[in-house]
C-alpha cells in the first residue's frame, strides 16, 4: 500500500500531471502563429507603404496620375505613345498649368513613377491581405471571435484607398496641391490601421484564457492615462499632416520663435478664420509645434502611474514611449531648422518614421496595462 504524505489531507486525490497539448491544442497554437506572422507581415508593409505615400509628397508626385482604375491602373506605361498619353493627362491638372509647365516629358516620369508605385504597393497589400484571410477561414484557423477584427483591418485598407483619391481630386482643378485636410484624412487611417495591426500582433500571441486572467491584474487608472498619451500622440501626427499639407516647414525656421514672435502675424490671415487651422502654413506649424506638449505630459504621467503600478513590464513600455517622444521632439526642430524637407529629404521622412514606432510603442504599452504580464513576486 501506498504510505500518505504527512500533510496530504484525507480524502486527496492523487496529483496528476498536466495533459499533453492534443492534436486540436497544437493546430490551434500553429493557426495563431500563422495570423501573426500574416499581420506581421502586412504591418511591414504599411510602415513601406507610409514612406512612399511620404516621399510621393515630398517630391510633389501625387497629381501625376489624374485617374482612378483599380485594376487597368495597375498597368504603368508600357510604351513611348502610352507615356505620351500620360503626359498629356497631367497637363490638363492646374499644377501642371500653373506650376510645372516647364516640365519635359523625361521630367515628368519620376513623378509618375512615385505615384504609380503608392497605388501600386496599396494594391499589393489589398491581395496580401485577402488571399490569406480566405484561407485561413476556408481552413478553419481563424480563432473564435478574430473573424470580425481581421476583416475590419482590411475594410480599413479599402476606405484608405477610396480616401486616397479623393484626396487626389481635390487637387486636380483649381488647386495645384490637395486639400491639407484630406491628405490629414488619409495619413491619419494608415496609422490608424497599423495602429491596429500593432494591437492584433500583440493579442493573438496570448491565449483567451491568459487575456481574460490578465484583465483581473489590471492597475487602476493605468488604462486612462496610457490611452490619453495614444490619443494626443494621434493628434499631434495629424497636425503633422497639415503641415505636410500646407508646406508648412517651409518658413520661420527659428526655435522657439517663428521669426521672432511666439506666433507669427501670417497665422490669423485668412478667412474666415477656422480655415487658417488647416489651410495656413504658418498656424498649422504653430500647432504642431506646441500642441507636442500635451502628450509629452500625458506620456510622462502615464510612466510615473506606471512605475509606482508594481507591473515591471508596463513601466518598461512607458519608458520607452516616454523618451522616444523627446527623440521625436528633437527630430522635429533640427527639421524645421534645417528646412527639411527642401534639403534633407531623408531627415522628414526619418520624422515620420519615427512616429510609427511612437504609435507601436504606444500601442504596445497600452496593451500592456490593458492585459499585464504575468511575473514572478521576486525581485
Amino acid at each position: 500500500m501506498k504510505k500518505r504524505a504527512i500533510f496530504e489531507e484525507a480524502g486527496a486525490a492523487p496529483a496528476m500531471a498536466a495533459p499533453a497539448p492534443g492534436a486540436a491544442a497544437a493546430k490551434k497554437t500553429g493557426a495563431r502563429a500563422a495570423i501573426r506572422v500574416w499581420l506581421l507581415i502586412l504591418a511591414a508593409l504599411v510602415v513601406v507603404m507610409v514612406v512612399v505615400g511620404g516621399l510621393t509628397r515630398l517630391t510633389d508626385s501625387g497629381l501625376s496620375i489624374t485617374e482612378w482604375n483599380v485594376i487597368i491602373g495597375a498597368i504603368p506605361p508600357l510604351s513611348e505613345a502610352d507615356w505620351i498619353i500620360a503626359f498629356e493627362e497631367y497637363k490638363t491638372t492646374d499644377e501642371w498649368r500653373l506650376q510645372n509647365s516647364w516640365m519635359t516629358l523625361e521630367d515628368f516620369k519620376p513623378i509618375f513613377w512615385w505615384e504609380w508605385g503608392h497605388r501600386f504597393m496599396g494594391r499589393m497589400i489589398g491581395l496580401i491581405w485577402f488571399i490569406p484571410l480566405v484561407i485561413f477561414a476556408a481552413l478553419g484557423m481563424i480563432p473564435r471571435g478574430w473573424g470580425l477584427p481581421l476583416v475590419g483591418v482590411g475594410l480599413l485598407g479599402g476606405l484608405q484607398g477610396a480616401v486616397g483619391w479623393w484626396m487626389v481630386w481635390s487637387g486636380l482643378s483649381v488647386r495645384v496641391d490637395v486639400a491639407p485636410y484630406r491628405l490629414m484624412v488619409h495619413l491619419g487611417i494608415a496609422f490608424l490601421i497599423f495602429a491596429a495591426l500593432v494591437w492584433l500582433i500583440a493579442k493573438i500571441g496570448r491565449e483567451e484564457w491568459a487575456l481574460l486572467q490578465a484583465r483581473r491584474a489590471r492597475a487602476p487608472g493605468l488604462r486612462f492615462w496610457g490611452g490619453a498619451a495614444f490619443v494626443t500622440l494621434f493628434l499631434q501626427i495629424l497636425l503633422g499632416a497639415l503641415v505636410a499639407g500646407t508646406d508648412g516647414w517651409a518658413g520661420w525656421h527659428d526655435w522657439p520663435f517663428m521669426d521672432g514672435y511666439f506666433i507669427a502675424p501670417e497665422a490669423f490671415s485668412m478667412t474666415p478664420h477656422v480655415e487658417n487651422h488647416f489651410e495656413n502654413p504658418a498656424m498649422t506649424q504653430f500647432q504642431h509645434r506646441w500642441f507636442a506638449i500635451v502628450p509629452l505630459t500625458l506620456a510622462l504621467i502615464f510612466l510615473i502611474k506606471a512605475r509606482r503600478s508594481g507591473h515591471r513590464k508596463s513601466k518598461t513600455w512607458a519608458t520607452a514611449l516616454f523618451h522616444a517622444m523627446w527623440v521625436q521632439a528633437g527630430i522635429g526642430i533640427v527639421t524645421l531648422m534645417l528646412a527639411a524637407p527642401g534639403h534633407m529629404i531623408w531627415l522628414a521622412l526619418l520624422h515620420q518614421l519615427w512616429g510609427l514606432m511612437l504609435v507601436a510603442l504606444a500601442v504596445r504599452a497600452l496593451f500592456e496595462v490593458s492585459y499585464p504580464a504575468a511575473q514572478s513576486v521576486r525581485g
